[in-house]
């Protein structure tokens, strides 16, 4: 039996992996902003939003099983993802007090660190990406990278 991203390239199971992380980090700031549950919000990304195509451009299709456990995890171990992203922040910046979208986005990389199928050093490369489609212009990026390096020595010092 061939598995479902069989007769792939790399390089598309990648750009998969890769917008699934993308709808991911969407995903959680739509549940924090809106209250939907999970099986409400995952629903419409994966009927609307993968591969859906809007003014003639089509999205990149996800990794449907990457965007779930993503999810899964980020909301499942919410409380302690939160706790290891507040001690990566600066002691005046509590993970409350900074833009939602970053939020969401250190708990869906949280949520991969905790899982610890992909190496650390690519998690905070792809939301480092991630963080560059939101946040073009800004510090956002940087930010991002050193929180994620904090967060991943201490949720998987050994791979440091």
């Amino acid at each position: 039996m061939t598995s479902l991203h069989g007769n792939l390239s790399g390089n598309q199971r990648r750009k998969m992996k890769s917008a699934a992380r993308l709808y991911a980090v969407q995903a959680l700031f739509q549940m924090e902003h809106s209250s939907q549950t999970i099986e409400v919000v995952r629903a419409e990304f994966l009927d609307h939003r993968f591969g859906a195509v809007y003014d003639g451009d089509e999205m990149q299709d996800g990794d449907i099983e990457l965007f779930g456990a993503i999810l899964e995890t980020a909301v499942n171990y919410q409380a302690p993802i939160d706790q290891v992203t507040d001690k990566a922040l600066v002691a005046k910046w509590p993970l409350k007090r900074i833009d939602p979208t970053l939020r969401a986005l250190f708990r869906a990389a949280g949520a991969e660190l905790n899982d610890k199928q992909t190496p650390p050093k690519v998690v905070i490369t792809e939301y480092v990406d991630v963080a560059r489609a939101f946040f073009s212009d800004g510090k956002e990026p940087q930010f991002v990278n050193a929180i994620l390096d904090h967060m991943a020595r201490e949720v998987q010092p050994e791979a440091f």
